[in-house]
């Protein structure tokens, strides 16, 4: 029986690319060109500027064996030349690594631990923006990283430093209370999930139940979704709701909300650890068996 050589990726290969870093001219270009001169195939690009802060997600295709670890090894040295910050995201990692992100909502969190056996990766960290829900972690025997720096730059400067650390293939924001800016979102495109308590486009931002208590709403709902550079606004994975009792107080519509968050949360994460999702034009599709 003929063995695969080491470090050997079997066809198809797809590498997902990130570059983020000042914007100049020739960027495209150089990365483009690296992904050609390595006989790959752009199946997907994907470039954003904002206020000079460059961003580009490509995703190759190579219809023969690479040696991951080369590849990895010239792409960092091109990086390294043209002052860009890359990763590259391999599909045939075999296990997934998952980092979710917390406040102080502890349901979230604790429906994740309860199924971590269901999910088809590793729960590898959780970072926290305070120490409230590391007695839960520790609990589950799970690493706990509290960023409390106020300036978000710097927290997300230590954010980056943590999921390298970690090589997380997907987060889950579990109710995570701050905004993430593009220069954190653009590094994991289509691999951060959020959970959000409407169901969007309806009632962005904060605050959802109440909006939705003060309109009188007969339905209530929640949508997990994919997060982008535009809050709330990313990619729709998965969406449920519940009817409201013209009875229900706030506190009992947040209530039912809250474990309806958690468990569609987790029907997210499970749909992409299975590969079951795919993201095109915007819009996630299920993957055919």
């Amino acid at each position: 029986m003929r063995k695969t050589p080491k470090n050997k990726v079997m066809r198809k290969t797809v590498v997902g690319i990130t570059v983020v870093g000042k914007d100049r001219e020739g960027i495209v270009a150089a990365f483009t060109n690296f992904a050609f001169s390595k006989g790959g195939n752009i199946e997907k690009v994907n470039q954003n500027v904002v206020k000079g802060l460059f961003g580009m997600y490509l995703e190759v295709s190579f219809s023969k064996s690479i040696n991951v670890n080369s590849f990895d090894s010239e792409i960092q040295k091109l990086a390294k030349k043209e002052k860009m910050d890359v990763s590259t995201h391999h599909e045939t990692n075999s296990q997934k690594n998952i980092a979710v992100f917390v406040t102080k909502e502890p349901l979230c969190l604790e429906t994740i631990l309860k199924n971590v056996k269901s999910l088809k990766g590793k729960l590898s960290v959780i970072v926290g923006t305070e120490r409230t829900l590391e007695v839960i972690a520790k609990k589950a025997k799970i690493p706990f990283v509290a960023i409390e720096e106020k300036n978000q730059q710097k927290a997300e400067d230590q954010l980056i430093e943590i999921c390298k650390k970690y090589n997380v293939d997907l987060i889950a924001l579990a109710r995570y209370m701050r905004i993430l800016t593009p220069n954190f979102v653009w590094r994991y495109p289509n691999r951060i999930i959020n959970i959000h308590p409407s169901l969007l486009p309806a009632f962005p931002g904060a605050l959802a139940y109440a909006q939705a208590f003060e309109r009188g709403t007969k339905i209530v709902g929640v949508t997990s979704h994919y997060v982008t550079e535009n809050l709330d606004q990313g990619p729709i994975i998965f969406q449920d709701s519940f009817k409201v009792d013209p009875n229900d107080t706030l506190e009992k519509i947040k209530s039912k909300g809250q474990k309806l968050e958690a468990d569609t949360l987790l029907k997210a994460m499970k749909m992409h650890l299975e590969n079951k999702l795919e993201v095109r034009w915007r819009k996630v599709h299920i993957k055919s068996k």
